[in-house]
C-alpha cells in the first residue's frame, strides 16, 4: 500500500493528524486520482516535534532547501505563508519519489473539532485517521480549485445517501 510506511509512523508514535484530501475522499469510498498525500497535522508542538522526527527517519526531506525542524518555528511558518505564498509544507522520499506529503502550515480549520469527528479506518496492525465527510468538504469549499467543486459534490452526495459517519 502507498504510505504505509509513514501511516505505521503515525499510528506507532501516537500522531495526531488527520489525512485530508484526495486521499481521504478516495478512502470515504469516492475514487480519486492524485500524486500526494494531504495530511493536517495537530501543530502542537510535542506533537509536531514527534511528527518532524519520525518523517525524516523514515527518509523524507522537505523539497524547499530547508532543514526540517525549522517547520516547528511559527514565525518562520508565517514568513514562508507571507513571503514565500506557502500553503502546504512539502515532504518528499528520495527513496520513493512517488510519495510526496503535503502538510498544511496552518490548518484552515478547527484542528481538535476535526479530529473530534475523525474515522478510524482499521488497516492491518495499524489505524489510518481520516477527515470526516462534512470537514472534507468545508476544506474543499476553502480551497475552491475546480477539482474541489467536483470533490464537494461526491461528498455531499455520499452524505445524502444516508451514509451514517460522521
Amino acid at each position: 500500500m502507498l504510505y504505509e510506511q509513514l501511516f505505521k509512523g503515525l499510528h506507532t508514535h501516537r500522531i495526531r493528524y488527520l489525512v485530508v484530501g484526495a486521499v481521504a475522499v478516495d478512502l470515504h469510498g469516492i475514487p480519486r486520482m492524485t500524486a500526494d498525500l494531504d495530511v493536517m497535522v495537530d501543530l502542537e508542538k510535542d506533537n509536531m516535534h514527534r511528527f518532524i522526527e519520525m518523517i525524516v527517519g523514515l527518509g523524507y526531506r522537505p523539497r524547499v532547501p530547508l532543514q526540517p525542524f525549522d517547520f516547528l518555528d511559527t514565525a518562520k511558518r508565517r514568513e514562508w505563508r507571507e513571503t514565500k505564498s506557502m500553503i502546504v509544507f512539502t515532504w518528499l522520499n528520495p527513496t520513493r519519489p512517488y510519495e510526496e506529503i503535503d502538510v498544511f502550515l496552518d490548518n484552515p480549520i478547527d484542528f481538535s473539532l476535526a479530529f473530534s469527528r475523525k474515522i478510524s479506518l482499521p488497516l492491518q496492525d495499524f489505524t489510518v485517521l481520516i477527515a470526516s465527510v462534512p470537514d472534507l468538504i468545508e476544506l474543499k469549499r476553502l480551497a475552491g480549485r475546480e477539482q474541489d467543486q467536483s470533490d464537494i459534490l461526491a461528498l455531499q452526495q455520499l452524505l445524502n445517501l444516508g451514509d451514517d459517519r460522521p
